[in-house]
């Protein structure tokens, strides 16, 4: 199966033949409309240029992250699990492995400090937060939090709860509900 950072370089690689345009030929279209935000931004290459979600989010991400694609030879996931974070990349692979088998709708959209996972909206997000935890952002509007699944809090506005990750073993059957929870009702 191939990685995340595999499938979002085939995507960049196939952009011309399946879109009509390369990629940094979209980032010019994308500059010039203006929008701020990422979701008018990704309506407006649905809507106007006739793109598939998948490749008008990424478009939008790139866009938003300065108009270039990450640095030739690093990619985003791996800049974020260097260091005193390596330790914790078993734990993101675990989720990313766990996630993988919700659907094939599933969109691993890396980040600078994150990787956000979507369907039509985004349902999670994963975050290297120190240097002995992971962060797991679901968004489970409406069920109540317990002294796992705490509320988001100031974590990140775009969840409404937060799972503190230590170690690959963290990633267990309790956690799995919620994260399949969080992608059924993003669909």
């Amino acid at each position: 199966m191939a990685t995340p950072e595999e499938m979002g370089a085939a995507m960049i690689a196939n952009m011309k033949e399946k879109t009509g345009k390369t990629l940094p030929q979209w980032l010019k279209i994308a500059k010039g409309a203006g929008f701020e935000k990422h979701g008018e931004l990704v309506k407006f290459l649905k809507t106007e240029h006739g793109m598939t979600h998948g490749f008008a989010n990424l478009v939008a991400h790139t866009h938003r992250q300065g108009g270039a694609e990450a640095p030739a030879g690093k990619d985003l996931v791996s800049v974020q699990y260097a260091g005193g974070k390596a330790g914790l990349r078993p734990i993101y692979d675990a989720l990313i492995a766990s996630a993988q088998k919700f659907g094939a709708d599933m969109e691993v959209a890396p980040k600078q400090a994150y990787v956000s996972l979507r369907r039509k909206k985004q349902f999670a997000l994963i975050q290297p937060s120190t240097k002995t935890r992971v962060d797991l952002g679901l968004n489970l509007k409406g069920v109540d939090p317990t002294d796992r699944l705490e509320a988001s809090g100031s974590f990140n506005s775009m969840c409404s709860h937060r799972i503190r990750l230590e170690k690959k073993g963290d990633v267990n059957a309790q956690l799995t509900r919620w994260f399949k929870q969080a992608y059924d009702a993003a669909g």
